[in-house]
């Protein structure tokens, strides 16, 4: 996980969590996230970059729409990434004391 890009990360999460992770979906959620429009020059070479690194899956919706899914190993990155983000930020929502 510590070789992808923070895009990349997002893209990642965003289909760990959704009910069908299809390019269109992913960038709705995306273009949300960033409040504009993610272009799909940007978005589909990322994804087949973690499809490369074998933390994505793909497969076919229909003729024209793929599928993706994160694979056992994207689980077990993404598990290790919340881990040690946690480790940080544990303390960020204790109250403070003045």
């Amino acid at each position: 996980m510590h070789d992808l890009t923070g895009f990349q990360r997002d893209i990642l999460y965003v289909i760990a969590g959704l009910q069908e992770p299809h390019g269109l979906a992913v960038k709705a959620e995306l273009d949300d996230y960033y409040e504009q429009e993610i272009n799909h020059g940007r978005l589909y070479p990322n994804l087949d970059d973690l499809v490369e690194k074998g933390l994505l899956e793909k497969g076919e919706l229909d003729k024209r729409t793929n599928v993706y899914t994160v694979t056992q190993r994207g689980v077990r990155e993404i598990k290790a990434r919340r881990e040690w983000e946690s480790q940080y930020l544990e303390d960020v929502n204790a109250p403070t004391t003045s």
